[in-house]
């Protein structure tokens, strides 16, 4: 999808939730994966994979492992030499890889970039609260609806489910998007305070007044500012 170097690969995952909707498939979030890569000078891997709820929890981190597994098998590329990426639940599944990975003692990818990722089922932060009334998309039943569908009885404290409940020691550096008016702002400050406590390279963006997964939103200055802070980043980072 991009003008990349032939061994630099980003995995861009996307909501598994409202994937039958359109909302977080390649329709709807394929512009933003190309844009990501072109930024970057990267080759975008869009998984699709299988959805809630008649394909709940682990199916979906299962399906990110074997792309991911396929890239660095069948495709022999060195994981430095890629990053990955995702919104919203696809977020939460792009940390979920990292500490996959991690515990499995295998080696991590050069970075990640987390845009308004879902990494507490529980629900529990303060913004599900108190960004009610600023959150234009969501509500606090409908988040968890959601995340009772897609657990389907798991813990939602399960690690690998809600990723703020893992240990973060030893993951790769962090590029973390978030906007004030989302009911999951919280998931990404904590995230990040977690992530810094255990020594993780960690950047942290707030776009004030911004709604969930805001550099989706083309042909605005905020998007275009987040995808410019991505490419860097990413730059920067994946040899």
């Amino acid at each position: 999808m991009t003008q990349a170097a032939p061994t630099r690969i980003k995995i861009a995952t996307e909501t598994p939730q409202l994937l039958h909707s359109g909302l977080g498939s390649l329709r709807s979030d394929g512009e933003l994966a190309a844009r990501l890569g072109r930024a970057s000078g990267m080759r975008v891997l869009f998984p699709e994979y299988r959805l809630a709820s008649e394909h709940p929890f682990p199916a979906a981190i299962d399906d990110v492992l074997t792309a991911w597994h396929w890239l660095r098998t069948s495709q022999d590329l060195p994981a430095a030499s890629m990053a990955v990426a995702g919104d919203s639940a696809g977020g939460g599944l792009a940390a979920a890889l990292l500490v996959a990975v991690r515990d499995a003692r295998q080696p991590l990818p050069a970075a990640a970039v987390l845009m308004s990722p879902t990494v507490d089922l529980t629900s529990s932060g303060a913004s599900m609260t108190e960004r009610v009334d600023q959150d234009p998309f969501s509500t606090p039943a409908l988040l968890r609806q959601l995340a009772s569908d897609y657990l389907a009885g798991a813990d939602p404290k399960t690690p690998l489910a809600s990723p703020l409940f893992a240990s973060l020691t030893g993951l790769p550096p962090l590029l973390i998007q978030a906007g004030t008016a989302d009911l999951l702002l919280s998931d990404a400050e904590r995230l990040a305070a977690a992530a810094l406590r255990a020594g993780v390279d960690v950047t942290l963006h707030i776009g004030e007044g911004l709604p969930h997964v805001y550099p989706i939103m083309l042909g605005t200055p905020e998007a275009a500012q987040a995808t410019e802070q991505t490419g860097n980043f990413l730059r920067a980072r994946v040899p």
